[in-house]
């Protein structure tokens, strides 16, 4: 989800919640829902956030709210309350999916959980991850976030995504599912890949490829260190320090900023996922940078 259209979303939600919106912005808002699939979704999910957390209605209003009158922007201002300390945009990417909430297994953020199958084989997920499975079916669908599947036997398992699916025996593959596609990386034996198209391809053991709405991209070799969330272990060489807090953020609750000049820091070393805040303290005692927390879900590097 865009975080521009969970922004423009927190604002018509708060527009709404004014009590100020006209029969002109009621035609707009509807304007801005029919213009684009993901504008629609993401506006039922934002309302059903509100429903769920209706004790704190303006944390749905946070934004900056650009909107031309005077006399409105005062209101809606005043309706905001507390939300300058609710990042909307987080709330709405990480807290809100319908789907996610419905899956037969889902991780947290940060959380990291390991699931032994009947089978004998062995399924992990990484943080704000979900799946639903069916044994029966020999089917696994991986509805968000990024999964380890390591099946042992010559009974096929197959791995549904939004973008095709994986089907393997006696293989290993990590998936990471993002917005613009997957990608699947083979530990171990081969994985067939069929495409949105019904294309099919094969990846061999140390392949990685992107599977997207076009089919299954050009493989490249990948270091097995990339993997090291199925240990508990974020590992970086030479790495931008931009880059790896990217990566970091995706396992911290909350927001988590920085100055642009720190981008360009150079990270090496391997650190344990169980604690991100050390890993913050430990980055800046070693590369010259503060560690600001407004609260635990506040931090900012400068």
């Amino acid at each position: 989800m865009s975080r521009d259209v969970a922004r423009a979303a927190a604002q018509w939600l708060a527009l709404l919640e004014s009590g100020t919106a006209t029969e002109g912005d009621h035609a707009a808002l509807q304007h801005w829902r029919d213009s684009h699939p993901q504008h629609e979704q993401t506006w039922q999910k934002a309302q059903t956030l509100r429903q769920r957390f209706g004790g704190l209605p303006q944390a749905l209003a946070m934004a900056s709210l650009d909107r031309p009158q005077p006399g409105r922007r005062a209101v809606l201002k005043r309706a905001l309350g507390v939300a300058a300390l609710l990042p909307t945009a987080w709330l709405i990417s990480r807290q809100l999916p319908i789907e996610v909430w419905r899956a037969d297994v889902h991780t947290a953020t940060g959380e990291r959980k390991r699931l032994p199958l009947p089978d004998g084989s062995s399924l992990q997920l990484n943080t704000a991850t979900a799946v639903d499975v069916d044994l029966a079916q020999r089917r696994i669908t991986l509805v968000d976030g990024e999964l380890a599947l390591n099946v042992p036997g010559t009974k096929p398992l197959t791995v549904h995504t939004r973008y095709g699916e994986l089907t393997l025996s006696q293989a290993e593959v990590c998936v990471r599912q993002l917005a613009s596609g997957c990608r699947v990386s083979v530990l171990k034996g081969v994985v067939q890949v069929r495409d949105l198209n019904g294309q099919l391809a094969t990846l061999q053991a140390g392949q990685q490829a992107p599977l997207n709405t076009r089919g299954l991209g050009a493989w490249l070799p990948f270091d097995v260190l990339q993997l090291g969330w199925r240990d508990g272990v974020l590992t970086a060489q030479d790495q931008g320090l931009g880059d790896f807090l990217r990566e970091l953020e995706r396992y911290r609750p909350g927001v988590l900023r920085w100055e642009p000049r720190l981008e360009t820091l150079r990270v090496t070393g391997s650190f344990r996922l169980d604690d991100t805040d050390r890993i913050l303290n430990l980055l800046a005692s070693t590369l010259g940078f503060k560690v600001q927390a407004r609260t635990r879900y506040w931090v900012t590097l400068s």
